[in-house]
């Protein structure tokens, strides 16, 4: 499809500022849809056209792709800035969950402007970008620290890793797009269309040796849930989002038997496994993005619990573990989840535990789904026994007689699945042949929420 200007919409002239925009093929995007699309370096002038463009996705069903090259109030033109960047922020609300909105940046993004990224659903850097509110100087002046260099104050790689508003970062504005065209192939152009299936190259039962290797037995040892997702998803082809932000967390696109899936996974190489504040929110933010736009979710569990600590407390570790399991309880797509180690107290809560209406919950062998481990619970529960034992040595054997029995008793995963909290038990070297045959079975899934102006989640 031929790239189609938006009516009544000014495209590019060649003069400082001026946006190009139209609705159809992305120039540079290998993309064989057709998308709503804006490129330039936006000024106040510009905002009704990135306004405009925004609101004619809307209307045709789809994608909103912007590629900003510098973007900032320019002063002389005093409040009609302002009011350009306000009515642009409005629009990519009303495109919250209609559209998938995606933007990269490649230069200077800031003041006012920066917020748009905060309203995307997917923020793409290039390394030579930066976005702030408030610039060194200003953030010098009244803090009375030191002026920041530019990057070290909202630099790309610090978007991606401290803040979380750069989902992707990207060598040049090339490799950029390649990223986009990478996310669109797992997204529908729309909320009302299903994300696009491609027939699977990777045979749906093939055994998952990879995976079933990665986890050590030992729950205390460490690995990469990533080694585990490669293997599970079709020719280990995974997009992760937000690497280096709520690290304790892994979130990203894929596909199995050739429909895309987001996979929400713990990582034990970080943190253990917990989950921290950053991680719930990110978590959060992935499994809305999924359900808004119909894509079914894998979920791989393995974690102790909640970081904890006084400041994780202190800064709302309730309210935003909170966010995560408000999201999965109000997701409607196919959910499936796998338990591979540990799946303890909170934690599981959060992570799409049956009650919170997960459709399909899997545990391997090694699965312990409990209030909490073994050694915690010996210390709770029998503190007073192991107390009264004055020889050191007798009261290790104890220790380690009473962690032996509790791990047998309310540590299997076959209690679980008998209590029906799990629905099976599966082989590892399977999972990836169980994860798509229960998407396969769950793709007539059709469930809807009762009306209501809007949820209220804690933000």
């Amino acid at each position: 499809m031929a790239a189609v200007v938006v009516p009544r919409m000014p495209v590019a002239t060649g003069r400082p500022g001026a946006v190009g925009a139209g609705l159809g093929l992305v120039p540079g995007l290998d993309l064989d849809r057709p998308v709503a699309w804006f490129q330039g370096t936006a000024t106040a002038v510009d905002t009704d056209v990135v306004r405009r463009t925004i609101r004619a996705g809307i209307e045709a069903g789809l994608p909103v792709v912007g590629i900003v090259t510098g973007a900032g109030v320019d002063r002389r033109t005093d409040l009609a800035g302002l009011h350009g960047w306000g009515s642009v922020a409005r629009a990519l609300a009303d495109a919250s969950g209609l559209v998938p909105t995606v933007l990269v940046v490649d230069g200077p993004c800031l003041g006012g402007p920066a917020l748009a990224l905060g309203l995307a659903d997917v923020v793409v850097m290039t390394e030579r970008s930066v976005a702030f509110l408030n610039g060194p100087s200003t953030s010098a002046r009244f803090t009375g620290i030191a002026e920041l260099d530019a990057d070290l104050l909202g630099g790309a790689w610090i978007h991606h890793s401290r803040s979380g508003i750069a989902d992707l970062v990207a060598r040049d504005l090339d490799a950029a797009l390649v990223q986009v065209a990478e996310l669109l192939d797992h997204l529908p152009p729309n909320n009302q269309e299903p994300p696009p299936t491609v027939t699977p190259t990777d045979p749906v039962d093939r055994p998952c040796d990879r995976a079933a290797r990665a986890v050590p037995a030992d729950g205390r040892a460490s690995y990469d849930v990533r080694w585990v997702i490669e293997d599970i998803v079709d020719d280990g082809a995974f997009l992760e989002l937000q690497a280096r932000f709520g690290s304790c967390i892994v979130t990203g696109f894929a596909r199995v038997g050739g429909m895309p899936v987001g996979v929400v996974a713990n990582q034990p190489s970080q943190l253990a496994g917990a989950i921290d504040i950053e991680g719930s929110k990110k978590g959060a933010r992935f499994v809305r993005l999924c359900d808004a736009f119909n894509v079914p979710l894998v979920t791989l569990v393995d974690t102790p619990g909640f970081r904890p600590g006084r400041d994780q407390e202190w800064r709302g570790m309730i309210r935003h573990g909170a966010k995560l399991a408000f999201a999965y309880a109000e997701a409607t797509v196919p959910r499936v989840g796998v338990v591979l180690r540990k799946a303890y107290g909170g934690a599981f809560i959060v992570m799409d535990c049956k009650s919170m209406g997960n459709d399909c919950a899997l545990a391997w062998p090694s699965a312990e789904v409990a209030v909490m481990g073994a050694k915690g619970a010996v210390e709770i529960l029998h503190r007073r026994e192991l107390a009264a034992l004055e020889d050191e040595e007798k009261r290790e054997k104890r220790r380690l007689e009473l962690e032996a029995e509790y791990e047998a008793v309310h540590l299997s995963p076959t209690m679980a699945a008998d209590r029906g909290y799990i629905d099976e038990v599966i082989d590892p070297v399977h999972t990836r042949m169980a994860v798509a045959g229960a998407l396969a079975a769950l793709v007539a899934k059709r469930e809807r929420l009762r009306p209501r102006r809007h949820e209220n989640i804690p933000l």
